[in-house]
């Protein structure tokens, strides 16, 4: 008997020493301390389409033919202001569930999960729900107490830094069809909450480790503008639209006493944009064009005059511009020292080969 646990300490004593050992090697930003860092936390939204590990090249995600050229919004912003806005490097990190788990239980820095090739301070990843920001002891990719880790490795260049926000859209789509049978149903009203309880408490947490960093929280997307739910909801669409405007109430209040936070309305930035559904419900929206020449329809396909592709993410243009939107609102809300991206920019971004 005495041998037998004198093997197994052994066994866990050599485990411990592999997980000291294998730490992976989180990455270094040597980039100038001048920039602003900018952080993610969310969900496919914000997930890079060219991550090559996640989405194989070759296969139809996030754009297929055409993804070479299709872009996430944070793909935009490195290309187009990556001299101001600093995403941290493009690197291939993070590590499996189990191996973050297991660190974790040792008070080891656990670093990004999953794995994925994205920029270094982006932590959002394909799938993720509100419950994948903080996390818990049985759960999955907690976001924000890693992004936080990250973080502590050099708090000098967060105290002019962003963390930009945008989950909750998988939560709120799963209670779709409650939406529309009532705005308030308990299984709506409890989603509703959870995710602004989530997003309290990862704001909480950056703030308590990082007090100066500025956090931009996104709203969701209004579920009655995707082309999938064209004629499906239309009777209810009243409902859906109650609902969302409750949720993002909800959101933009947690913003509402602290200058350190603010709110970017999707749902308004949409409709300025496509405009809304017609008075009777029927979606007769309109179509942006782009330098006079590319027009771009709320409809779905992997070709850029869509604003989906074809898995049902958002297209080239639609980051593009929601890129350029989001910069603006980094200079209202936070008097950021960033150039406005014009809309000839953002034309040639969106044309070049």
């Amino acid at each position: 008997m005495r041998y037998a646990l004198g093997a197994m300490a052994g066994l866990v004593a050599l485990g411990l020493a592999s997980l000291v050992l294998w730490d992976g090697g989180t990455p270094t930003d040597s980039s100038q301390p001048t920039t602003i860092a900018l952080a993610v936390l969310g969900d496919s939204s914000s997930h890079s389409y060219q991550d090559s590990l996640s989405f194989p090249p070759g296969s139809a995600d996030r754009g297929g033919a055409f993804r070479a050229r299709t872009f996430q919004w944070t793909e935009v912003l490195a290309r187009l202001r990556g001299n101001e806005l600093n995403l941290g490097p493009w690197v291939r990190w993070g590590r499996s569930n189990q191996m973050t788990w297991l660190r974790d239980l040792v008070g080891l820095h656990a670093g990004r999960t999953p794995r994925k090739e994205d920029y270094l301070y982006n932590f959002a990843n394909s799938g993720a729900t509100c419950k994948n920001l903080m996390g818990g002891p049985l759960q999955r990719y907690p976001q924000a107490p890693r992004l936080v880790e990250l973080m502590d490795h050099a708090p000098g260049r967060w105290r002019n830094g962003v963390v930009v926000i945008r989950i909750g859209n998988n939560d709120w789509s799963a209670v779709l069809d409650d939406q529309a049978r009532d705005p308030k149903a308990p299984k709506v009203r409890a989603a509703a909450a959870y995710c602004v309880e989530q997003i309290a408490a990862a704001i909480r947490l950056i703030h308590a480790a990082h007090p100066e960093t500025r956090i931009l929280l996104v709203g969701v997307d209004n579920q009655v503008n995707d082309p999938e739910v064209f004629d499906r909801y239309r009777p209810t669409l009243g409902n859906i639209q109650t609902a969302f405007d409750g949720f993002n109430a909800q959101m933009r209040e947690l913003t509402s006493a602290d200058a350190r936070t603010a709110f970017f309305d999707l749902g308004d930035w949409f409709r300025d944009r496509w405009g809304p559904r017609g008075s009777d419900a029927t979606p007769v929206f309109r179509s942006v064009t782009i330098d006079g020449k590319l027009r771009v329809t709320n409809t779905v396909g992997d070709e850029p005059n869509n604003v989906e592709v074809a898995d049902h993410h958002g297209g080239l243009v639609v980051n593009a511009l929601w890129a350029q939107s989001l910069v603006g609102r980094l200079r209202e809300a936070f008097d950021l020292p960033l150039t406005p991206n014009s809309d000839e920019e953002v034309a040639r971004f969106i044309a070049a080969p």
